[in-house]
């Protein structure tokens, strides 16, 4: 179904290489007359701070070589290629020149051009005097970027503005011998992709670039390279084992190329996963899809609130809710390209996913602390010291499988234990972990309750903090932070203390809390005794209009016994509920001495 979807996706792309050419990028253009005869060098591009950017052209692709050579130098392009191939310079020089002329002889067979003359004329020069190349390059300064790099080149008559290669005469005979080729194919078969029954089979798939991480050369999806992983009496006849038409093989490679390519709209980075996105027909979605999951909150919030205006109001513009909406990622492999995950869903059904993705993650939260984070620093936030080179190398692609597998569907479990994990290691629970948290908890509810729910009857985490929950591991991450805020205020606030009983105790409080707690509640009587009475008021009002041994009476109400241990999803509830109460008492309430907003966060 990917490999369908890609190729369709191709035939509506208007833009997209036709089979027998390629995008690429082109360094230089050796001009010449009709003779034969460089009249000039010419750099191609844009020059922008001082740095030249190649001219991106159409060229005539014969093979797997128009996107990487083998070690042969046999494998020479048609009427473009790099410079070792032109001027036979480096290792195998004169072998590349002589696969050049013979590549040009073979593939302007009976054609009388003009510029096909000139080039031949010119090569076969470069060919028998070896000294002009160097001249040559002196002559129109390009002898430092020469020796530097292997340049790409294509050729131009003086007269023409577009490359011989673009010549109509060259280009009709071009693609005629291509379909003569294609027809005398040795290996025929029926197209596992479109159907075609009795078609020319590829041989080998063109190599995907720009997966991050993947052989900077190119990649495959469909390879063999082992005699074990072939199909019996298949062995060593490619491309008979998974069989694809060479139309539509060059269809997906070409299309999923394309939305790889560097400056690609619909191409976003998860972690591990390269992950491209494309709709059944033309769509501005296609573009604002990539913007809900930046690191930029001026593009990220208003491309999220569009898309939860358009859920909640069923209203999507030009857009068709019925559009189906592909998703691929794509992460590297030892040998070949590995497929992280793929949805095909409609629009509705996507922008309900994502919307219940950002619900699932609403939290209270402070003034700086972006309202839809992105998956970024959701990742980064678990990992260790905050980096992104420490992110777990496939849990981005792991949480994204999960937003568009469904609402139900469970986040991975090594995304609570990583965020569990860093609150207790850094001792400090953040809105970016605790909005991780409550997510996945939340997720994991309702994947029970769907599967038993005569089981699991428990409600869903709200974005503010449960007066009404009464399991023991939420109570005691609240009273964990009622024993913190009692602390700080007899200290004369919050900020006055260099280290509060969070940075000492949260950790063994959080997975033992029998060993902790009752050591923190005599000494919570110590810091009651040290509470002046403007602290005493604070207090008073944090707590709802009561006094702490009230409060914490209400906390533990419902509570039996202190917990001896806590198991790691216990641990999240433990977080959580810490999480929730802090905001709680900086959340913006009426200060009762001096009748003025008092207002805070916890970072």
């Amino acid at each position: 179904m990917i490999l369908q979807a890609l190729t369709e996706y191709f035939h509506r792309k208007d833009d997209l290489p036709k089979q027998g050419w390629i995008r690429r990028s082109a360094d230089y253009s050796i001009v010449l007359d009709e003779s034969g005869e460089c009249i000039a060098i010419a750099t191609l591009g844009t020059v922008n701070n001082g740095k030249t950017s190649p001219q991106e052209m159409l060229l005539p692709a014969i093979g797997k070589q128009a996107l990487k050579h083998t070690n042969s130098g046999n494998d020479a392009n048609f009427l473009w290629d790099n410079a070792s191939f032109i001027f036979g310079r480096g290792n195998k020089g004169d072998q590349k020149l002589s696969a050049f002329l013979m590549t040009l002889q073979r593939w302007s067979q009976g054609l009388d051009d003009a510029g096909i003359t000139a080039v031949r004329r010119f090569c076969t020069t470069i060919q028998q005097e070896p000294g002009v190349a160097s001249q040559l390059f002196r002559k129109f300064q390009v002898e430092d970027d020469f020796e530097k790099r292997d340049p790409v080149i294509v050729f131009r008559l003086v007269s023409d503005i577009e490359g011989v290669h673009a010549r109509e005469t060259v280009r009709a005979t071009y693609e005629n011998l291509l379909i003569a080729a294609s027809g005398d194919a040795v290996r025929r078969g029926n197209c596992l992709v479109t159907g075609a029954i009795d078609t020319p089979i590829a041989s080998n798939e063109t190599v995907i670039k720009g997966v991050r991480n993947a052989q900077p050369s190119g990649a495959n999806i469909i390879s063999f390279n082992k005699r074990s992983f072939e199909s019996y009496g298949k062995a060593g006849r490619k491309g008979e084992n998974a069989p694809v038409s060479l139309g539509a093989s060059f269809a997906y490679t070409t299309a999923l190329n394309h939305l790889l390519r560097k400056d690609s709209l619909q191409r976003i980075q998860v972690g591990d996963a390269s992950t491209v996105f494309w709709a059944e027909k033309q769509d501005a979605f296609e573009s604002i899809f990539g913007e809900i999951f930046k690191d930029d909150p001026d593009v990220n919030a208003p491309a999220v609130q569009a898309l939860l205006n358009a859920v909640h109001s069923g209203q999507w513009g030009d857009s068709d809710e019925n559009m189906r909406f592909h998703v691929l990622g794509l992460a590297p492999n030892d040998a070949r390209i590995s497929i992280r995950f793929y949805h095909c869903v409609t629009l509705r059904e996507l922008g309900q996913r994502i919307a219940q993705h950002f619900e699932d993650l609403s939290l209270a939260r402070g003034p700086h602390d972006p309202q839809y984070p992105s998956l970024f620093r959701l990742l980064a936030a678990v990992a260790v010291q905050n980096k992104a080179d420490n992110i777990p190398p496939n849990l981005g692609g792991a949480i994204v499988d999960a937003i568009f597998a469904g609402v139900n569907v469970p986040y991975p479990s090594l995304w609570l234990n990583a965020a569990v994990g860093r609150c207790r290691a850094e001792q400090n629970v953040n809105y970016l972990r605790a909005a991780a948290i409550k997510a996945c908890l939340n997720r994991q509810i309702r994947h029970t309750r769907l599967s038993s729910p005569h089981l699991f009857p428990e409600q869903e985490f709200s974005p503010m903090l449960d007066h009404a929950n009464k399991k023991p591991a939420y109570r005691m991450g609240r009273l964990f932070a009622v024993l913190e805020r009692i602390q700080e205020e007899s200290a004369g606030g919050p900020g006055k203390l260099n280290a509060t009983i969070r940075d000492r105790f949260y950790g063994a409080a959080s997975s033992s809390p029998a060993t902790v707690f009752p050591m923190l509640l005599k000494l919570k009587n110590h810091h009651v005794s040290k509470l002046d009475e403007k602290g005493r008021r604070i207090l008073y009002r944090a707590f709802g209009d009561n006094r702490p041994d009230d409060y914490i009476g209400q906390i533990t109400s419902h509570v039996a016994e202190i917990p001896l241990h806590l198991k790691l999803s216990d641990q999240g509830l433990f977080a959580l509920g810490y999480y929730h109460q802090r905001q709680d008492f900086f959340t913006k309430k009426t200060d009762a001495i001096n009748n003025t907003p008092t207002e805070g966060t916890q970072e």
